[in-house]
């Protein structure tokens, strides 16, 4: 097996421990046990970290606890609209363990996907954006709002972003996109779709390519119209809001 392999599957046990770990918040050993078909005395070992579990007993543990700890409830349970229709996401992406959740989410979506840089913009989609980046060992890329003080060279793209009539602008630095990059465009939120197409449109300026687009939660409709228009590539959110609540 090469050392890259192993790495991974060590990851996989830890991240699997990890959700083991959530669900103990939720169930006792003894309901554990009935639900993943393993001893109590095994599940104990597992979480204390005496022991790592197999690589498939790992992803049989996974698969089932990822069935009975539905990624897309928990995100639910954390979002709280305020009166103007904003929604204050930090339980979402403070939580870390919620985030690796989330990422394994992302990876299983795009399984067998060419990706070399994760690319997300400033400043609140950089946490998921780090941890999935990290777990697929691939470059990060972060857009931000201003010019850096060192940069020479910058692909800019300008966009309105959600609720402003403000013109705003996007700064890559030149040398971070290259010319047959395959891209994921990550972020946590996805409202009016014009930050996700601001990205795409950065991409395309550098020639790369936009294998696809993961976010964790979507709001509304209209935003899947405008991206649409500058790429075809997969959309994946975990947790779609159709409406913002009647008061909005």
């Amino acid at each position: 097996m090469k050392s890259g392999s192993r790495i991974l599957d060590l990851k996989y046990k830890l991240m699997t421990i990890e959700l083991l770990n959530l669900a103990k918040n939720y169930y006792t050993y003894r309901e554990l046990a009935q639900i993943i078909n393993l001893p109590e005395t095994v599940l104990s070992r597992y979480v204390k970290g005496h022991v790592l579990p197999t690589i498939q007993r790992a992803e049989s543990i996974n698969k089932t606890l990822q069935r009975i700890l539905r990624l897309e409830n928990e995100l639910q349970k954390r979002i709280r609209f305020d009166e103007l229709g904003y929604f204050d996401n930090t339980e979402i992406i403070s939580d870390t363990l919620l985030l690796e959740r989330a990422v394994q989410h992302a990876i299983n979506l795009f399984a067998g996907k060419r990706i070399t840089k994760i690319v997300t913009a400033a400043v609140d989609g950089v946490p998921i954006a780090t941890l999935l980046a990290h777990r697929l060992s691939v470059g990060l890329v972060i857009a931000k709002k201003s010019r850096e003080v060192g940069v020479r060279e910058f692909i800019e793209e300008v966009y309105i972003p959600s609720k402003t009539a403000v013109m705003m602008s996007l700064y890559v630095p030149r040398d971070c996109l290259r010319k047959g990059d395959c891209i994921l465009i990550v972020d946590d939120v996805i409202d009016s779709g014009e930050t996700q197409r601001a990205l795409v449109k950065i991409a395309q300026k550098a020639k790369a390519e936009v294998t696809g687009i993961f976010a964790l939660v979507s709001i509304g409709e209209e935003w899947k119209s405008r991206i649409e228009q500058v790429t075809k590539c997969p959309v994946e959110i975990v947790l779609q809001i159709k409406q913002k609540p009647a008061a909005f």
